[in-house]
């Protein structure tokens, strides 16, 4: 029997049969489910009831999962999205994360994987909406005007908030708690994403982008998180 708090899942699969499986599975594991089979029924039932976290397939009629990914992302930045795939649809993966995907699943894949993504997906919402009590490593980061909260989960350019999603923030975070330190573009999918696969290159790329263009003043020219040529990224301690 699910609880009046249970978390809300969408899960969007053209496929009946997967559909129906992936969707008996999760509410098994105590989620409350949503399912649609295109695109466009993906955004009416999201707009509907918005849920926590959603399951999304690359390839629907209508518009493809990307477009939906998209469209969600743009209504609610925390909303958590885990894509579905087929193993040999490598550039949808790479597309997918830059359009704001939080995680990849490829076909065929088992449901207690995909069961186990969707908790690690849904703790590290939880983490956005906790005030727990600061230890040492939830101390507000502060470089000038920048303030980083890790209890809060939120950001602040002086007396502006910064409304990041889940892997920005993270990003961010991490680069935070190793100021001044470079990383390479594979560590930084190592650390943040859990990924260790080089053909992600550009997705580090497009969120430090879309990093920038919200805490910098200039995105041409960051004050914050630099470029170390020849080397990746670091978030520089003084401006």
């Amino acid at each position: 029997m699910l609880t009046p708090d249970a978390p809300r899942l969408l899960v969007v699969e053209d496929d009946d049969d997967l559909r129906g499986l992936v969707a008996e599975r999760l509410r098994a594991a105590g989620y409350a489910v949503e399912t649609a089979a295109s695109g466009p029924e993906a955004i009416l039932k999201a707009d509907a009831a918005p849920p926590d976290l959603v399951v999304l397939d690359v390839m629907l009629p209508g518009f493809d999962g990307l477009e939906v990914c998209r469209r969600l992302r743009a209504r609610n930045p925390l909303l958590y999205v885990v894509m579905l795939t087929a193993r040999a649809d490598e550039m949808d993966r790479v597309v997918g994360l830059e359009v704001g995907a939080d995680d990849y699943v490829t076909k065929p894949f088992s449901l207690s994987e995909l069961v186990a993504r969707v908790r690690a997906g849904l703790r590290r919402l939880r983490l956005a909406d906790e005030r727990a009590p600061e230890g040492d490593d939830d101390a507000p980061l502060v470089f000038d005007d920048l303030v980083i909260d890790p209890a809060r989960r939120e950001v602040r350019r002086g007396d502006r908030a910064v409304n990041l999603t889940v892997r920005e923030f993270d990003l961010l975070l991490f680069l935070a708690r190793h100021a001044d330190r470079p990383f390479t573009r594979l560590q930084l999918l190592e650390q943040v994403w859990q990924i260790r696969y080089e053909g992600y290159d550009r997705t580090v790329d497009s969120h430090v982008q879309r990093l920038r263009a919200k805490v910098e003043d200039d995105a041409g020219a960051p004050r914050f998180v630099r470029t170390v040529w020849g080397v990746g990224y670091k978030l520089a301690s003084v401006g």
